[in-house]
C-alpha cells in the first residue's frame, strides 16, 4: 500500500464573507509546492461557524462547492471542507468532498452543537461517509462529532484515517487535543484534526491546534495560534504492523446504533 500525502490548512476566517475567505484560501494554496493527495480545510471554511443560514447558505452548485471542484482539478487532489448548504427547504452543515474528476460527495454533520443552538438552525445527518484514496479508507467527521466515540467507532478496521474538521474554541482546546488522541488510540487509526484560528464575529477565540496523530496516539504534528499550510506523509506500514502486533480491533464489542 502506498503512503498518503495530506495537507492541512489552518487560518483565520473572515466572518460571514465567503468571497474573502475563498480569496484567502486561494492565496494560501499558492504556497503549496509539493504533491498531495488530500487537502483539508476547516468547518464552514467559507463563512465561519454562523447560525445565519438563511442569508449565507448556498446550493450544491454554489460558489464554494465550485471552488472546491476547481481546486481538486488544479491540484489533482481530493479537497474537503464544510459549507452551509440549503437543500429541500432545510439547512445543513455539510462536508463536501471534491475529487479531481469533478465528483462531489458529502457528509452532513450528525451531532449539532446544542450549546450554540446549531440544532435549531440545521438538520442533522444520519449517515456515515467512507472515501478511498490510493487504497486508504478515510472517514470524515465535523467538530462536535468528536465528542461521541460511538459515532467514530472503527469496527473491523472500516477506516484507516479519521478526519475531523472544526471551529473549536480555544477555551475547550484541552478537550480537542485529548479527544483527537483518544479517537486514534481506541480506533487504531490515524487521526487528523483541522481547526481555525483567530476571533469570529461573536468574539470567540480559536487557537487552532490542528493535529496529525498516529494509530498509537503519538502526535506527529500540531500547530497552535498561527496560520499554517502543512503537508505530511502518512506511513501505511506503521498502521498495518501495529494492527497486526496489537490486534485489539479483533476484540471490539459489536452492536448496532439505532
Amino acid at each position: 500500500m502506498q503512503n498518503l500525502n495530506v495537507t492541512l490548512i489552518q487560518t483565520e476566517l473572515d466572518w460571514e464573507i465567503a468571497t474573502a475567505n475563498l480569496r484567502r484560501f486561494d492565496k494560501l494554496l499558492q504556497s503549496l509546492e509539493c504533491d498531495t493527495d488530500l487537502i483539508v480545510l476547516p468547518e464552514m471554511f467559507s463563512t465561519g461557524f454562523s447560525m445565519d443560514a438563511d442569508r449565507l447558505a448556498e446550493g450544491m452548485q454554489g460558489a464554494a462547492v465550485e471552488w472546491l471542484r476547481e481546486k481538486a482539478r488544479r491540484f489533482q487532489a481530493d479537497v474537503i471542507g464544510s459549507i452551509i448548504i440549503a437543500e429541500n427547504g432545510k439547512h445543513y452543515n455539510r462536508l463536501c468532498w471534491s475529487s479531481p474528476d469533478g465528483q462531489v460527495r458529502s457528509y452532513d454533520k450528525k451531532h449539532l452543537f446544542r450549546y450554540a443552538g446549531e440544532e435549531k438552525v440545521y438538520t442533522a445527518g444520519n449517515s456515515l461517509m467512507l472515501a478511498e484514496i490510493k487504497g486508504w479508507k478515510i472517514r470524515p467527521f465535523i467538530c462536535y462529532d468528536l465528542r461521541f466515540p460511538v459515532w467514530s467507532r472503527n469496527t473491523d478496521n472500516e477506516y484507516d484515517l479519521a478526519v475531523y474538521i472544526a471551529n473549536w474554541p480555544e477555551r475547550r482546546s484541552a478537550h480537542w487535543k485529548n479527544l483527537l488522541q483518544a479517537r486514534a488510540i481506541e480506533n487504531q487509526a490515524y487521526v487528523i484534526g483541522v481547526n481555525r484560528i483567530g476571533k469570529d464575529g461573536k468574539g470567540v477565540y480559536y487557537s487552532g491546534d490542528s493535529s496529525i496523530i498516529d494509530p498509537l496516539g503519538e502526535i506527529l504534528f500540531r500547530n497552535s495560534h498561527a496560520p499554517c499550510l502543512y503537508t505530511a506523509q502518512l506511513d501505511y506500514d506503521l498502521l498495518d504492523k501495529y494492527r497486526r502486533s496489537f490486534p485489539a480491533w479483533m476484540d471490539v464489542d459489536h452492536f448496532v446504533l439505532r
